[in-house]
């Protein structure tokens, strides 16, 4: 037990496990803005309907317009 408790006290004296937390954080914006903007994209029509138009619009079976 503490031994445990020497893992968390050096972690939370590290600068590194900071680093680490501030890159989670951004991963976590740049993948709500994700969600945000493929919502738009895809007209409420969810995100299986957007990923099917895209595999039409690059394999060349789509029907429709592309751009």
């Amino acid at each position: 037990m503490n031994q445990l408790l020497s893992s968390v006290r050096s972690f939370a004296v590290e600068e590194d496990g900071a680093q680490v937390i501030e890159y989670a954080l951004i991963i976590a914006v740049v993948s709500i803005f994700l969600v945000i903007a493929l919502r738009g994209l895809t007209n409420g029509n969810g995100f299986s309907t957007f990923i099917a138009r895209v595999t039409n619009c690059l394999t060349g079976t789509a029907t429709t317009s592309c751009t």
